[in-house]
């Protein structure tokens, strides 16, 4: 890694631009994680800084989404705009075909996932990627997050952002579709479990954020009730059932490692 100080600008035009690059040879991609959500929530960036997510290097990487048949071709496609594939790295043990990394000029990564997330928990994104450009959905974003469960202030600082900065209601199109996010939930008791646990943390953690004015608290408290709520109101499936039986005393999701070189 580059101990180059890279500007946040940089990593947000280029990933938008490679999305776009990609779409141009018939490739879906997406966009993940933090920085998915600063693309969603630019009107609140000076908010997101003053959180102090991550000092003066505020990204650190580019990480994707794609459908597992464009493997091939994005291969193809990085090598093509600067970006040699880096077979080298273990990917938390998953094999080349199913995820990749690729080094950027900069000195920075791109990791490519392919169909689903495969983390703490898993979240199958097969079918979703065309619902949201140049990212995958704000109910995704957040799942994605949501998910970690030794989860950091980081990420939870990441979820106050997206969830200040948009409405949660019934559709996709900037909005978090709370009907898809409790459907998820639903299925699987051990990521209902994270999931939830993590955003009654954020309400706890709020009041310690002293650049967080009273009516972001309030607005983000709101949306998180409103998620809980629509949660714990949805049908649980038979499986979901059985597992909430066994509870905690059984491991509940999958440990992840970090990517080493």
């Amino acid at each position: 890694m580059s101990t180059e100080i890279i500007p946040s600008e940089v990593f947000v035009n280029e990933s938008r631009d490679l999305v776009e690059k990609a779409e141009q040879q018939g490739i879906v991609m997406r966009i993940l994680g933090a920085l998915a959500i600063r693309h969603h929530t630019m009107e609140f960036s000076q908010l997101h800084q003053n959180l102090g997510r991550l000092g003066k290097q505020e990204f650190t990487d580019i990480d994707f989404i794609s459908y597992g048949k464009f493997a091939n071709r994005l291969e193809r496609f990085f090598t093509s705009v600067g970006y040699p594939p880096n077979r080298g790295a273990k990917l938390m043990g998953v094999v080349w075909a199913s995820r990749h990394l690729y080094d950027a000029p900069r000195g920075f990564h791109v990791d490519v996932f392919y169909d689903r997330l495969e983390m703490c928990h898993i979240l199958d994104l097969k079918g979703r990627l065309e619902l949201d450009k140049p990212t995958i959905t704000l109910a995704d974003l957040l799942l994605e997050k949501m998910q970690i469960v030794q989860i950091n202030e980081k990420d939870i600082k990441d979820c106050i952002v997206l969830l200040r900065a948009h409405n949660v209601g019934s559709s996709d199109k900037e909005n978090i579709d709370v009907k898809y996010f409790a459907k998820i939930l639903s299925q699987d008791w051990g990521f209902y479990y994270t999931v939830t646990t993590n955003l009654k943390k954020i309400q706890e953690l709020m009041p310690n954020y002293s650049v967080l004015a009273e009516k972001d608290r309030t607005d983000v408290n709101s949306k998180i009730e409103t998620l809980l709520n629509q949660v714990e109101e949805t049908p649980k499936s038979m499986g979901w059932k059985m597992r909430a039986k066994v509870g905690t005393k059984k491991k509940w999701y999958t440990d992840v490692d970090a990517i080493t070189e």
